[in-house]
């Protein structure tokens, strides 16, 4: 089965050198770009422990593929899953499709437009750019893959066909607690550390700075609990803690988008939380929460204007 990966960003290029070291056909295709000719990439992968891998990829733009036969892999960001939906409509909406993004909600733009099988991953890897063609990489845990719709029942096929020994995937029957558990500890980290401008690691080493955090996750997990679904403040206050200390020296991809004055995926988390109490008239309780969230917009707006 080919592999399309849809976003040539840290993620998907990690993703794409790891599948093709171990046999897989993977392409790279770059969802917001409509020119350009098909060319191989030389993508170099670094791990913690100093081993490098890598791999020529083949990299191309939507325009280049009249269907996309195999497997779609979603590492864009998610704002722009709208217009992808629309894109992808006439060529893939039979073809199983994997979001491998963060934020509540992602993936309703593709089941307005009717794709018959939709998964969520939760990713459990850290990456980033040390240079254009080079991915600093770090393996967390194994990352759960869920189905979203319930008529569909390949989840085993599609994570053998994503899972290798360095970018490990395993099935998740109840990925909709995983989304928020990860949703929850991204609103932390994702607005948290880009506004004081810190490494992933601050949280374990900072007391008030963890006490913030404590804030924002109290606040959230109020509406996962009225959403109905049962998460306790210290499951996710250790949660933080875990991706904290495993984190040190690693930067959260809001902060890199800033940096590089590109558009941030807040509106899926803090603001979508925001979203969520309001329709269940609960907003006054989040508001530390939607702050922060405002703040990390307005940041990242001043930086690309």
């Amino acid at each position: 089965m080919k592999i399309y990966i849809i976003g040539a960003g840290a993620v998907g290029k990690a993703l794409a050198v790891c599948l093709q070291r171990h046999g897989k056909h993977v392409e790279l295709v770059r969802g917001h770009v409509e020119d350009g000719v098909p060319q191989k990439q030389k993508i170099v992968l670094q791990f913690k422990d100093g081993v490098e891998i890598q791999e020529d990829i083949q990299v191309s733009t939507l325009k280049d593929h009249d269907r996309l036969d195999g497997l779609v892999v979603l590492t864009n960001k998610s704002f722009g899953n709208k217009a992808l939906s629309e894109k992808l409509a006439a060529n893939a909406k039979d073809t199983p499709i994997v979001l491998l993004q963060n934020g509540l909600g992602v993936e309703q733009p593709f089941l307005e437009k009717g794709f018959t099988e939709v998964y969520r991953c939760v990713l459990f890897v850290t990456c980033q750019h040390t240079d254009e063609h080079t991915i600093s990489y770090k393996p967390v845990a194994e990352s759960p893959i869920g189905t979203i719709n319930q008529n569909t029942s390949n989840l085993k096929s599609v994570v053998d066909t994503l899972d290798t020994p360095n970018f490990r995937f395993v099935e998740e029957t109840d990925i909709q607690r995983v989304i928020w558990k990860k949703v929850i500890a991204n609103c932390v980290f994702n607005s948290i550390c880009p506004l004081l401008e810190v490494d992933n690691g601050i949280f374990h080493r900072n007391e008030e700075v963890m006490s913030m955090a404590k804030r924002v996750i109290a606040e959230c997990a109020l509406i996962a609990n009225k959403k109905g679904i049962d998460l306790g403040v210290y499951e996710l206050e250790d949660q933080v803690l875990k991706i904290s200390r495993m984190s040190d020296w690693q930067f959260i991809s809001t902060l890199q988008d800033i940096n590089n004055k590109r558009e941030t995926e807040i509106d899926t988390l803090n603001f979508e939380i925001f979203r969520m109490a309001q329709a269940l008239k609960v907003s006054d309780k989040v508001q530390e929460t939607r702050i922060l969230g405002e703040l990390v917009k307005l940041k990242s707006e001043l930086t690309r204007s």
